[in-house]
């Protein structure tokens, strides 16, 4: 992640006292900002029990080594994905290998920059704002493209601070001109994928990594997709009237517009 020249990550956070690898809840510092228990379970390399808010993985300043099953999302690509173009929505992404549900897919990688400052970006196709509340709603963390656009609604609702959500969130990812095989996932009423916020080095939540993780069994070759989570209705243009955009992702209960 490149971060804008204004921006500064928050010092380390202070870490567990596990050695080795993160094994008890019970003493855990890391799992008990989980809710006393571990997010992840020691399987196919790690999987996501259930989507909350935010998860809190082990850090820099853990005593445990990188096996921990709490640092699940930091072993980078597992998956061997794909880019390959589609008759009506550009770019999409599949992967090469079968993808058990619970498994992390990939980041969204992009410049980290102030939402105050998108006026200035060139090329905002890919504007994901980083809110890890409304990301859980299905309302925010929206990713702005001129095909795509979402969100999955989440079960987990654990209480959260409000310094965690803002109407207008502070920070946001830049994938325009520096990104990864993420900004080609395209959405779909009905996704295979969800975002997940994820804190491990600091525990702002404003500044999280968004996350992709596996909805379902996703076999191979099938394509790749979350819901962008817009609302009907809810983006305008500069002259002040709504902007509509049709959704051509296919599923059985397409909503039939993106926003």
């Amino acid at each position: 992640m490149k971060l804008a020249c204004n921006i500064k990550l928050p010092a380390n956070a202070a870490g567990c006292s596990c050695k080795g690898a993160c094994w008890d809840p019970k003493t855990c510092e890391c799992a008990r900002l989980n809710g006393s228990d571990f997010p992840y379970v020691q399987r196919d390399g790690g999987r996501l029990i259930e989507a909350r808010h935010v998860v809190f993985e082990c850090g820099p300043n853990c005593g445990c080594g990188p096996s921990c099953v709490n640092r699940t999302s930091q072993r980078g690509l597992r998956y061997r994905l794909e880019v390959f173009r589609t008759p009506k929505r550009g770019w999409a992404v599949r992967s090469w290998d079968f993808i058990p549900a619970g498994a992390p897919v990939c980041e969204y990688i992009g410049e980290l920059m102030r939402t105050e400052e998108l006026d200035s970006v060139s090329e905002n196709n890919y504007i994901f704002e980083i809110d890890c509340l409304q990301t859980m709603r299905g309302l925010g963390g929206r990713e702005r493209r001129q095909q795509d656009g979402s969100f999955p609604v989440i079960q987990n609702e654990d209480e959260i601070d409000d310094q965690r959500s803002e109407n207008v969130p502070e920070f946001c990812i830049d994938a325009g001109s520096i990104g990864n095989i993420a900004r080609f996932i395209n959405h779909s009423c009905e996704p295979n994928l969800f975002i997940q916020c994820v804190l491990s080095s600091h525990q702002d939540v404003k500044l999280a990594r968004v996350m992709l993780f596996a909805a379902d069994n996703i076999p191979p070759l099938q394509e790749l997709t979350y819901d962008y989570g817009y609302a009907l209705d809810s983006v305008y243009g500069p002259d002040g009237k709504v902007k509509r955009m049709a959704c051509y992702c296919g599923a059985e209960g397409c909503r039939k517009r993106l926003f």
